[in-house]
């Protein structure tokens, strides 16, 4: 019986391809994508130095106080919202999108567009 692999095991493979394109800078940091069943997270990364400068998710208090559901695509655009409004504070305008080797559907969009709403240019 043959096995397949699971689709974690895929979406790392795809993440490893996209990364090996994209990788974020002290000018233009990498904001990168979690997506679980039941939360989404988004970090905005200097990958020169290796840290994080920035994130938000939806486990923390201002999300989880909007939304009925943490998991769904109203839930990701208000952590869009609130990694970009950081970022801002931080003076930091333009990003490099890494979706994670996720598809670009659904919370990971809204993620994305949530942030452009707020002012983050990717």
């Amino acid at each position: 019986m043959l096995k397949k692999p699971s689709k974690n095991s895929l979406r790392l493979k795809r993440h490893m391809r996209l990364r090996n394109k994209v990788a974020g800078t002290a000018q233009r940091p990498r904001l990168n994508v979690y997506r679980s069943l039941s939360h989404i997270y988004a970090q905005v990364i200097d990958d020169a130095r290796g840290i994080t400068l920035v994130s938000a998710s939806s486990m923390e208090q201002p999300v989880k106080g909007q939304v009925k559901s943490t998991g769904s695509k109203e839930a990701a655009a208000i952590v869009g919202k609130l990694v970009a409004e950081r970022a801002k504070e931080k003076g930091i305008e333009t990003v490099t999108f890494d979706r994670g080797g996720y598809i670009y559907h659904g919370r990971v969009q809204a993620l994305a567009e949530g942030a452009r709403e707020s002012g983050l240019k990717f």
